[in-house]
C-alpha cells in the first residue's frame, strides 16, 4: 500500500536536524549497538553522498543528499526543489502542493535512521519499552539540545531487537507548527532491509495507524529503489537552483 501525496504533506511537519556529521560526541551504549547492527556509524561517517527514489505511481522521486552539509536536491514528475547551503529554491507546477522548507530531508532523515541518530547536539535517555503484538522492543528516547534543527523540541523514540539490535520502529513527536512539546507519537516500522557498501538501510518504510500514542497495524507503505551511497561528493553546483526556479524564503 502506498502512501499518498497528501499523507506526506502531513508528515512534513516532522522536522529535519541539519548537521556535519564530522562529529566526536559520546554515544548512548545501546544506541552504539544499534549502529553496529547496521554496519556501523564510521562506516557512515566515511560516505560523502546517497541517492535513492521513492516509488511512486505518478512518476518516482528521486532524492540526492550530501552527508556531510545536508544540502539536497529532489526531482520528482511535478517539482524539483533543492537546498544549496544557503538558499531554499523551487520549480514546480500548478499541481504542486508542498512546501520546499518543510519538506527538506525530511524523507532523507526517515530513510537514514538509525545513523542520523549520531548527529551532534543529540540526548540519548532510557524510554519504556514498546510491545507490539506480544513482543517487547528496548527503546531509547531522542531529544536535542536547544537551537539544534528547525524543531529542537522534536522527540524519537528508536526501539530494537533485543537479541540483535537491529532498530525495528521509530516512535516521532511534531511541533514545527505548535513549537510546543506534543504528546501526540506517530509510528514508522523498520522490517525491510537491505544491503549498500556494507550498510543495513531501508528497503521500504511502513506508517501504521495509532491508538493512544501505540502503533496498531499498517496504513501505508513506501518503497527505495536504486539506492547509491558513495565516498566522493557530488560538485556543489549539482545543488544550485534551476534557471526557472523561485528562492523560497524562510
Amino acid at each position: 500500500m502506498r502512501t499518498s501525496i497528501c499523507v506526506l504533506l502531513i508528515i512534513t511537519a516532522f522536522s529535519c536536524k541539519n548537521s556535519n556529521v564530522e562529529n566526536h560526541q559520546e554515544y548512548n551504549k545501546d544506541i552504539s549497538k544499534i549502529f553496529e547492527a547496521h554496519g556501523g556509524i564510521d562506516t557512515w561517517n566515511d560516505m560523502h553522498m546517497i541517492s535513492y527514489e521513492i516509488v511512486k505511481e505518478g512518476g518516482n522521486e528521486k532524492q540526492v543528499i550530501d552527508l556531510k552539509n545536508r544540502n539536497e536536491r529532489i526531482d520528482a514528475s511535478n517539482f524539483t526543489m533543492g537546498y544549496d547551503g544557503k538558499n531554499f529554491w523551487l520549480e514546480a507546477d500548478s499541481t504542486y502542493k508542498g512546501n520546499p522548507i518543510f519538506y527538506k530531508n525530511l524523507m532523507f532523515y526517515f530513510y537514514a535512521m538509525p545513523f542520523v541518530l549520531g548527529d551532534p547536539g543529540i540526548i540519548y535517555t532510557e524510554t519504556k519499552e514498546l510491545e507490539y503484538n506480544g513482543k517487547l522492543y528496548p527503546g531509547i528516547k531522542i531529544s536535542y539540545e536547544s537551537g539544534v534543527g528547525v524543531s529542537s523540541d522534536d522527540e524519537y523514540f528508536i526501539h530494537y531487537n533485543p537479541t540483535t539490535y537491529q532498530m525495528e520502529w521509530l516512535g516521532y513527536t511534531v511541533t514545527y507548527f505548535s513549537k510546543e512539546k506534543s504528546k501526540k507519537i506517530s509510528w514508522i516500522r523498520y522490517d525491510d532491509w537491505q544491503e549498500i557498501n556494507d550498510l543495513r538501510l531501508p528497503k521500504s518504510l511502513a506508517w501504521y495507524n495509532v491508538e493512544e500514542n501505540l502503533p496498531i497495524d499498517e496504513r501505508s507503505r513506501r518503497e527505495f529503489i536504486n539506492v547509491q551511497l558513495n565516498q566522493e561528493s557530488l560538485d556543489s553546483h549539482f545543488f544550485t537552483k534551476t534557471e526557472n526556479a523561485t528562492i523560497i524564503e524562510e
